[in-house]
């Protein structure tokens, strides 16, 4: 297997110089022994400002590059069925691609994005995470796709295509390698696989390179989206851009040193600020203590908590309220669920429909038309002036205690399982078992989550009740 991989590593090498992708001698690329994937480490110092790498825009697998650019542009298939059609028909290919040194490089497929997990699998590890619903709902849009897209494709192109070069199992494996390593090139190629720039792996907020695009259509640089791609960059200083003669400044794609990185050690690149679902969505892993991590309230479930303690006509009339008030300064915003942030703080919206929903009946009944509503006869809060910054104001005892229940109601959705077995567990599996590790970490960042949104309630009311103590003191002091 090493001497397989290694066989790849070098033909893929030769392919790079025959295609001018030109990279500093100061980068190594090193066979991973557990996964046998490849990651890339500095030989040598390497120091901010260094350009490490230039890719010619033409070596980009993308649709406008593809052979089958006019087949895919004729049936007018678009965005990443366009570009997975593209990667099939250059698999398809094999050695003839002029892709082939870079393709044969790569796995065949990402298996660790779980959209290529089986149903049970998906079931049984995503259990109540925010991926279970969602890639559940993507497994069946996936197919809906390939049956709708990519079948008349096959049969209608004017050139024989081998139907088993185009079934299901070669357009999710298509799709799980474009949504792990495609990356926005510009205006004209759109995005599409960056030969060389996939090779860095991610890490959150801790970037040593940056993929830069130089615009065909501006004369700036632009960043690369952090939505639709990877950004990559390292090179040391041995060569400049300049030395590719056969490119313009405006046809290649640059990787330039963000901090410097010692001799030994790992060079990475960023995909964008991610909590762990949407890593292991796209990309198929996890990071520790990450802390753009979320945990989502559904409004279903708020709903559910509601009328297990009210009427169903008492719901809907608070939700009512609610979103009139919601759409009265966001009018574009439908909102289905509610985040809790990865310090356990609910967004402000959550609490305002809890404080609708337990109002008393004659409060909610004097409900002002400018929006203040009373908590006592000499007290009122303005819902549209409570903010992110302020919105503790909200916490009465009672929403605190709406929070808590949320929170259980919430963590049931993992199953039997506590929070303490899913910890043991991971604590016991090796990082080898790649789908059970990540889902596993998955599962013990969004219940720590929970976590602190119990304390973040409690720690509400503590707050109020402070605030109250020290305006009963005044008063007394005022006698």
């Amino acid at each position: 297997m090493a001497t397989c991989i290694n066989r790849r590593m070098r033909a893929f090498k030769r392919w790079m110089k025959h295609q001018s992708i030109q990279y500093s001698d100061a980068l190594d690329f090193i066979i991973q022994q557990q996964d046998q994937q490849v990651c890339v480490k500095a030989l040598y110092n390497i120091h901010e400002g260094d350009l490490i790498a230039t890719i010619p825009k033409h070596t980009c697998l993308t649709v406008k590059s593809s052979a089958a650019c006019k087949l895919i542009e004729d049936f007018c298939l678009e965005g990443y069925i366009a570009l997975s059609v593209a990667l099939m028909y250059e698999k398809s290919l094999g050695q003839q691609s002029p892709w082939f040194g870079y393709l044969q490089l790569l796995p065949d497929r990402n298996a660790d994005v779980p959209l290529l997990w089986s149903v049970d699998e998906i079931d049984e590890l995503l259990l109540g995470t925010e991926l279970h619903k969602t890639v559940k709902e993507d497994k069946a849009l996936v197919y809906e796709d390939w049956k709708a897209c990519i079948v008349p494709f096959v049969e209608s192109a004017p050139t024989p295509l081998n139907p088993d070069d185009f079934d299901l199992e070669q357009y999710l494996a298509a799709k799980s390698l474009i949504s792990s390593r495609s990356f926005q090139i510009d205006d004209y190629y759109g995005f599409g696989m960056v030969p060389l720039a996939d090779l860095f792996n991610h890490k959150t907020d801790a970037e040593d390179v940056h993929f830069t695009s130089v615009s065909s259509h501006s004369e700036s640089d632009t960043d690369s989206s952090e939505n639709e791609e990877k950004q990559n960059d390292d090179i040391d200083g041995d060569f400049s851009a300049d030395d590719d003669t056969s490119s313009s400044a405006t046809e290649i794609l640059e990787m330039i040193m963000v901090r410097d990185v010692e001799a030994g050690t790992e060079v990475f690149n960023t995909y964008g600020s991610m909590g762990n679902a949407a890593l292991l969505h796209r990309y198929g892993f996890t990071e520790p203590d990450n802390p753009y991590n979320i945990v989502n309230i559904d409004l279903e479930l708020v709903l559910q908590w509601s009328s297990s303690i009210f009427s169903s006509r008492h719901t809907r009339s608070r939700l009512s309220l609610w979103k009139r008030l919601h759409f009265s300064e966001f009018p574009s915003q439908q909102i289905d669920y509610f985040e809790i942030s990865s310090d356990g703080e609910p967004e402000v919206e959550l609490l305002k429909l809890i404080f609708i929903i337990l109002l008393p009946e004659k409060a909610y009944n004097e409900f002002d038309k400018s929006k203040a509503t009373l908590i006592s006869n000499k007290k009122g809060i303005i819902l549209s002036e409570v903010t992110e910054t302020n919105k503790k104001l909200l916490l009465t005892e009672s929403v605190q205690d709406a929070l808590l229940s949320l929170a259980d109601i919430r963590e049931r959705c993992y199953g039997l399982r506590s929070l303490e077995d899913d910890v043991e567990a991971l604590k016991a599996c090796p990082v080898t078992n790649t789908k059970l590790y990540h889902s596993l970490v998955l599962r013990t960042s969004e219940r720590r989550i929970l976590q602190k949104l119990r304390a973040y309630a409690s720690a509400g009311v503590h707050f109020l009740k402070v605030c109250n103590g020290s305006t009963l003191k005044k008063k007394l002091q005022k006698r």
